[in-house]
């Protein structure tokens, strides 16, 4: 079996291809690794390898991992790309870099309160629910914009981007291709699409980051 820091070069390698087949430029995608249920310790050889930027699904998972890593390594940036309850916004603004998950009124004004009072910034995101699934967090693509058009105004929230996780028994095309458009049409710039099984494709539909886990850490 080969390890993390293989795996982390092989993905890299196909990012990279697939942004010149689609010809996009070499570094226009972000690797986000997915360390979410892995430890420090199967984290470090990622870190070693040269890779910063990381997502993790859980607030408090990554309250007990990412402080003591961050006195090791410089320069890491921590994505939250699991769903946010609202009682944990305090917690979330002072130790992301990132939110990608932004998915309803409630959050948006708890997220703006809280980088308010901690004088704090992390970079936004809307978390699209592309597939209308009752089970998945994300809003519904027909109010993206609108959303989107609310966070800024009524709450003064920047958004960065847009997120989604399209059915996984679905051809993804269509679902990044309606991310895209949706972004478009909201006036933003990044999109935070594709993992393991399907990065590429997301890449040729315009991701601009990838999440990718399992592709990289292995099997949970």
């Amino acid at each position: 079996m080969p390890d993390a820091v293989s795996r982390l070069a092989e993905v890299r390698a196909a990012i990279e291809a697939a942004e010149d087949e689609a010809n996009r430029p070499a570094g226009s995608v972000t690797l986000v690794a997915v360390s979410k249920t892995f430890d420090a310790d199967a984290i470090r050889p990622v870190l070693d390898a040269g890779q910063r930027v990381f997502g993790e699904n859980r607030v408090q998972e990554a309250q007990g991992k990412w402080p003591g890593l961050r006195q090791e390594f410089a320069g890491i940036e921590l994505h939250l790309i699991g769903p946010l309850q609202s009682n944990k916004a305090k917690e979330a603004v002072a130790l992301f870099d990132v939110i990608e998950t932004v998915d309803r009124e409630k959050i948006a004004a708890e997220l703006a309160k809280e980088m308010e009072r901690q004088d704090k910034r992390p970079r936004l995101y809307v978390q699209v629910n592309t597939g209308l699934e009752d089970q998945k967090a994300g809003i519904d693509p027909r109010e993206t914009v609108a959303f989107v058009a609310r966070c800024r105004d009524v709450h003064g929230l920047a958004i960065e981007g847009l997120m989604a996780i399209p059915p996984f028994d679905e051809n993804p095309g269509p679902h990044f291709a309606l991310l895209e458009k949706l972004a478009r049409e909201a006036g933003v710039e990044k999109l935070s699409m594709g993992m393991s099984g399907d990065y590429e494709t997301a890449i040729a539909f315009g991701a601009t980051s990838v999440r990718v886990g399992s592709a990289i850490f292995g099997t949970r």
